[in-house]
């Protein structure tokens, strides 16, 4: 069965999703394989701990990743369309960290059929990465 994402009347300011995902070495290993992103930061535990990070970290946009699941999962769900997403880099995800991702509807542009989200990821109480979607809904 196909799931149905929510429409643009059935969304409400407020409304939010959630996902959670604990970051593997194996995720960050195909994540660099998908990526073509090989750098030393993410791979390499003597080279990253010479960093500012201080050991390693996972690649930015594989976090990124997780909040166009809960886009194009959950909220507004499938059949959504990411039109556009602003980003702020917080703090370093390191493997095994445990990111739980947030999106909530800020505005709703009925006339247009596009939805703002916030977009929020965190590890712990810590945020990591900040930012807002548009998305254009069914």
């Amino acid at each position: 069965m196909t799931r149905q994402g929510y429409s643009i009347e059935s969304l409400k300011i407020g409304q939010t999703a959630r996902m959670v995902k604990t970051v593997s070495d194996a995720d960050i290993t195909h994540f660099a394989e998908v990526s073509g992103d090989h750098n030393p930061v993410h791979l390499d535990e003597s080279y990253a701990a010479t960093t500012a990070f201080k050991g390693r970290i996972a690649h930015g946009m594989l976090s990124v990743s997780f909040i166009s699941a809960v886009l194009g999962n959950e909220l507004p769900g499938p059949g959504s369309i990411y039109l556009g997403q602003t980003l702020k880099f917080k703090a370093p995800v390191r493997p095994n960290d445990t990111v739980t991702t947030v999106v909530t509807v800020k505005e709703i542009i009925a006339d247009k059929r596009r939805v703002i989200l916030t977009t929020q990821s965190f590890v712990g109480e810590t945020l990591v990465i900040d930012g807002e979607a548009t998305i254009m809904v069914p």
